[in-house]
């Protein structure tokens, strides 16, 4: 009887020493999930830049046979810009032609590649770099504005950090947005658009801010990041008169009007110099570049539905047959004769408008990667002859070599598109209920839609494709963020995050 009562206090004694050694590691393992939660979220941009940059750069290292455009002799992007960039620094002149000026192109992309082969040398790795460093500044930018529009909370609950939980979590969505990565790695100014966008935002959001004796110093961040924007994509200038009516609700239309003018005589004065050169080179005034008139045809053409209701771009288009003899050669001359037949169609068709308008604003808005056929094979070329009779088509065939093939021949390219849909996807349905959410603050959040609103009425009246849409995708996170920290919120007030820490819980 005694051997037994000894042998179940040792059992006891050892259960209750497990015991204790099992709340040990618990309150170590709750301890260390705290210090972890704490250093990750107690300065979170540091550790989405930081991810941004990792991301960007696995994505060089691990696929040089895409990104090395010396190794391989393709470029993915535009390689125009590449040409520009070369012959600039070699002979001094801009123009795609050796030696020959001309202002066809917006010149601020290749004068930045022009810079970035002087002193880096010209490489993927250095491209790729150099791009990705602009895009921590615009996400950093993105961080700011979103901390500074959205509200103190999203729902009945009023948790401590919300405005840092969504700007974190817009930061995140942008840093490691696939589409995004990919342009970022490429020889395409979207990077560099997107840059002066969110800088130009930003200090639009600065300006709305500060007292009347501190807006100089923003202005003058506004107006350089515009004046850059203008020779980036001119077609920017849309947006402003949506940002004058912004400011105008918090400061009225004479204080909107003080605290936007600086920023745009800035710009217009910069811009003075390349209009004066487009004009020495073609006899006339020339605003930014020429190919506008090109893009306005394309997009308002007897063959525009057709094509875009096919799954191709309407860049196929030949549109040679609009160019007078008289025009021929004359770059300018030409421009304006595209713009002009685009014109003559929609004056000669009003009918046709409204579809128009309407096939352009899905394919604007499309969450597939659009276009979603590039056409690389004979056979391909034969069935995009047919899709509007009579049209002819800018090339004949594509080459084995050109980098276009990878869009659709890439063993990753069915992956990468579908990986697009679904990540772009649920964010554009949570960005949608976001922006309910944030209805009640629509003074503030509406420069938001002010961007999306006015890009989308640009490429509704050109043509559309994803990565003219893409570069305001984050911009939509903010809301899309907005949704989840309000999701987050619901599922704390129903206990349905009972199994994590309260520490965790109340620091999210």
């Amino acid at each position: 009887m005694a051997s037994k009562f000894i042998i179940f206090t040792i059992s006891l004694k050892i259960s209750l020493a497990q015991l204790q050694l099992s709340e040990t590691v618990a309150i170590m393992r709750f301890m260390f999930a705290q210090r972890a939660w704490r250093f990750f979220t107690t300065k979170p941009l540091r550790w989405i830049l930081l991810l941004a940059l990792g991301v960007r750069v696995a994505c060089l290292a691990l696929f040089p046979h895409y990104f090395d455009f010396v190794a391989t002799g393709r470029v993915l992007g535009i390689p125009s810009h590449d040409i520009y960039a070369t012959n600039l620094l070699e002979t001094g002149v801009y123009g795609y032609e050796r030696g020959v000026a001309d202002a066809e192109l917006p010149p601020l992309y290749s004068v930045f590649l022009a810079l970035l082969y002087a002193t880096l040398g010209r490489g993927h790795w250095q491209l790729g770099l150099a791009q990705s460093l602009l895009e921590l500044i615009s996400i950093a930018a993105l961080f700011d504005i979103a901390q500074r529009l959205c509200p103190q909370g999203t729902g009945r609950l009023e948790t401590p950090h919300v405005r840092t939980c969504i700007a974190s979590l817009a930061a995140l969505c942008y840093a490691i947005y696939p589409y995004l990565v990919f342009q970022s790695l490429t020889m395409i100014d979207t990077t560099l658009y997107i840059t002066g966008v969110y800088v130009f935002l930003w200090a639009l959001v600065h300006l709305n801010e500060v007292p009347a004796a501190r807006v100089v110093g923003w202005a003058l961040t506004g107006g350089i990041a515009l004046w850059l924007l203008l020779l980036l994509r001119p077609n920017f200038v849309v947006f402003l008169p949506f940002a004058l009516c912004w400011l105008a609700l918090r400061w009225g239309w004479l204080g909107s009007l003080r605290r936007l003018l600086l920023p745009v005589v800035l710009s217009i004065v910069l811009i003075l110099p390349w209009m004066a050169y487009g004009a020495s080179v073609y006899g006339r005034p020339v605003f930014i570049a020429l190919h506008g008139g090109g893009n306005f045809l394309q997009g308002n053409h007897p063959c525009t539905v057709p094509f875009l209701r096919a799954g191709y771009d309407t860049s196929w288009m030949s549109m040679g047959s609009y160019i007078s003899e008289s025009a021929s050669g004359n770059l300018a001359e030409e421009d304006s004769a595209f713009f002009q037949a685009g014109l003559d169609y929609l004056i000669q068709n009003p009918g046709k408008i409204p579809e128009l308008l309407w096939v352009k604003f899905l394919v604007y808005w499309n969450v597939d990667l659009w276009p979603p056929h590039n056409p690389p094979t004979a056979e391909e070329f034969a069935a995009l002859e047919a899709v509007c009779a009579g049209q002819e088509l800018a090339i004949g065939a594509v080459s084995e070599d050109d980098a276009l093939r990878l869009y659709d021949e890439a063993p990753e390219a069915g992956l990468f598109r579908t990986i697009h849909r679904w990540y772009f996807g649920p964010l554009l349905l949570l960005a949608i209920w976001g922006l309910w959410l944030s209805r009640r603050e629509w003074r503030r959040v509406s420069i938001l839609w002010a961007v999306q609103i006015s890009m989308t009425i640009v490429y509704v009246v050109f043509h559309p494709a994803t990565r003219y849409r893409a570069p305001t995708d984050p911009l939509l996170f903010v809301f899309s963020a907005v949704a989840l920290c309000w999701l987050w919120e619901r599922a704390e007030e129903r206990g349905w995050l009972l199994w994590l820490p309260s520490t965790l819980k109340h620091n999210s």
